[in-house]
């Protein structure tokens, strides 16, 4: 059930990027200047230290459930699928806001 869950929650993603760069291609304003390129810039390295730290606290967690529980926090591969969705959802967050906001 969660699987089914995690593979919506990735085409969803998928579906709005490609609609949103379509969108951009048919306004016919350049997609990449000065300004973008700061921004995008600026929210991947805020996604990196995110993503980084939310992967420690996996790690932890799941560290800490297995030696006082015995029971594995998260099994197989639900680790990194986790991961991967919580760096890419920031990304976009973080990139959307700051496009929003005007922050540089």
């Amino acid at each position: 059930m969660m699987g089914i869950g995690i593979l919506a929650t990735i085409v969803l993603v998928g579906v709005l990027a490609i609609w949103r760069i379509l969108k951009e291609r048919r306004s016919g304003f350049p997609l990449k200047d000065e300004r973008t390129q700061k921004i995008t810039g600026t929210a991947a390295t805020y996604t990196f230290y995110i993503g980084s730290y939310f992967m420690l606290a996996l790690m932890l967690a799941n560290l800490l459930t297995q030696e006082f529980l015995d029971v594995p926090l998260l099994e197989d591969g639900y680790a990194l699928i986790a991961a991967i969705l919580v760096n890419s959802l920031t990304f976009l967050v973080l990139n959307w806001y700051f496009n929003r906001e005007g922050v540089l």
